[in-house]
């Protein structure tokens, strides 16, 4: 059973590895939890490598470190399993991310189904009207 629960997300970000043998291009996070991300990228990270993930769509940009934890191919991309390294101030940026990734996957859901096209805000004024009260304090 999963210790934090996977939220689905399609946001870019920026993938760097610290020991600085590899930056990254942009990368898109696949899911995301309190406890870490898996994300696709055109580049691998080995296993146990510390990594800095960059979200550029939230004013300032947040940053968070991690650990690779996993790391495998899937079609001509790899997918890499980050666990967050975080400190307590981190946590509640981390829970903002969480729900800029929900309202993401809500606007391209909107698109895909009802062919209605949101802002970025527009998507967030709905989202909040319909799942703000459901999601998860913790």
């Amino acid at each position: 059973m999963r210790e934090f629960i996977r939220h689905p997300a399609s946001v870019p970000f920026q993938l760097e590895q610290l020991d600085g043998e590899l930056k990254h291009g942009l990368s898109t996070l696949n899911n995301v939890s309190f406890g870490g991300v898996s994300c696709l990228s055109s580049d691998p990270v080995e296993k146990g490598k510390s990594v800095k993930l960059r979200v550029e769509c939230i004013n300032p940009d947040f940053e968070v470190t991690g650990k690779a934890v996993w790391c495998r191919i899937k079609d001509d991309l790899y997918e890499i399993g980050i666990e967050f390294i975080l400190s307590k101030d981190k946590a509640f940026l981390l829970r903002m991310i969480e729900q800029i990734c929900h309202i993401e996957h809500y606007r391209n859901e909107v698109l895909q189904n009802e062919h209605r096209k949101l802002t970025s805000e527009e998507a967030a004024r709905e989202w909040i009207d319909k799942y703000a009260g459901e999601f998860p304090t913790s």
